[in-house]
């Protein structure tokens, strides 16, 4: 899993490439989200276009994320969300809980103040 991060303003955009599947990258994604909010940057977007798969620990890890940008009073968004990372947000009912977006740049437009 590889990291990359991008801030537009007061939106922070999270880009994963590869699988979300347990640690250490599900600490180093709630780590990233943490320096966010640290940083002042309350809108949070996870972009998931590049990631070919995610399992239990996956969904747990964005469930953590959501919670910490939610608890700090911030938005969190999910981008690029399609294929086997599709299926098991709509499996697990989670597409209908979280906002989603096409891509990150409709994201970032729609949440920039």
């Amino acid at each position: 899993m590889k990291f990359k991060d991008k801030t537009y303003d007061d939106v922070g955009v999270i880009s994963l490439k590869g699988k979300l599947m347990g640690r250490p990258e599900t600490d180093v994604l709630h780590d990233e989200i943490k320096a966010m909010l640290g940083a002042k940057i309350k809108k949070v977007v996870l972009d998931l276009e590049d990631v070919q798969w995610i399992n239990s620990v996956g969904v747990g890890a964005i469930m953590r994320g959501y919670a910490s940008v939610k608890n700090s009073g911030g938005v969190f968004a999910l981008a690029g969300v399609t294929g086997k990372v599709s299926s098991i947000l709509v499996i697990t009912q989670l597409s209908n809980f979280f906002k989603t977006y096409v891509d990150a740049k409709e994201a970032v437009a729609d949440l920039k103040s």
